[in-house]
């Protein structure tokens, strides 16, 4: 029997905006002894819900399990389970360099063209650059700018959008219509 080879996975979790919850849902992946890759939580277009984007590496077995148990949480209105072929995302970074490097040469400018990302604020100590993309275009601007003397660096969680045709506002009417009937 061969074992199941880990990937990456994308969960979108819909709550009710509650206190406490955040805890409740990363507890699963600590007693299943998952790492949490990247994580962002940011309210909906619906009053009152939020939406967690949780990115796990792990077999496709523990991480339809991890769901299920998600599902079993009150506040929990929906949980779904991604492959990358599946969504639409973006991750944004910010990197912090010394104005003079920037000034001091044209290749910076030329990198920061060339990979889409855009100067954000130039102050008299330091420059920030502005980077949105997939995680390895981050990275490997990161990369290319440290000749540079970066000096901080901060890249946010993946956000997310799945391509099917699911709306949240409809889902949430689905689900009230359900709890109605039952």
């Amino acid at each position: 029997m061969r074992k199941e080879e880990n990937r990456e996975f994308t969960l979108s979790i819909l709550t009710e905006n509650k206190s406490g919850l955040l805890n409740r849902i990363t507890i699963i992946f600590t007693r299943r002894k998952i790492n949490i890759e990247a994580i962002n939580v940011s309210e909906t277009e619906v009053h009152g819900v939020s939406r967690f984007t949780i990115v796990v590496r792990c077999t496709h077995e523990k991480a339809v399990k991890v769901v299920k148990q998600i599902r079993k949480i009150i506040e929990v209105l929906g949980a779904f389970l991604y492959e990358e072929n599946e969504v639409h995302y973006q991750e944004i970074a910010l990197y912090k360099l010394p104005t003079k490097m920037l000034t001091s040469s044209n290749q910076i400018e030329n990198l920061v063209r060339s990979s889409g990302a855009r100067v954000l604020t130039v102050g008299e100590e330091y420059t920030i650059i502005e980077k949105t993309g997939h995680s390895h275009e981050i990275l490997s601007l990161l990369e290319q700018l440290k000749p540079f003397d970066v000096q901080e660096f901060i890249k946010s969680g993946r956000i997310a959008i799945s391509k099917s045709k699911r709306q949240t506002v409809s889902f949430l009417e689905e689900m009230e219509a359900l709890s109605l009937v039952s």
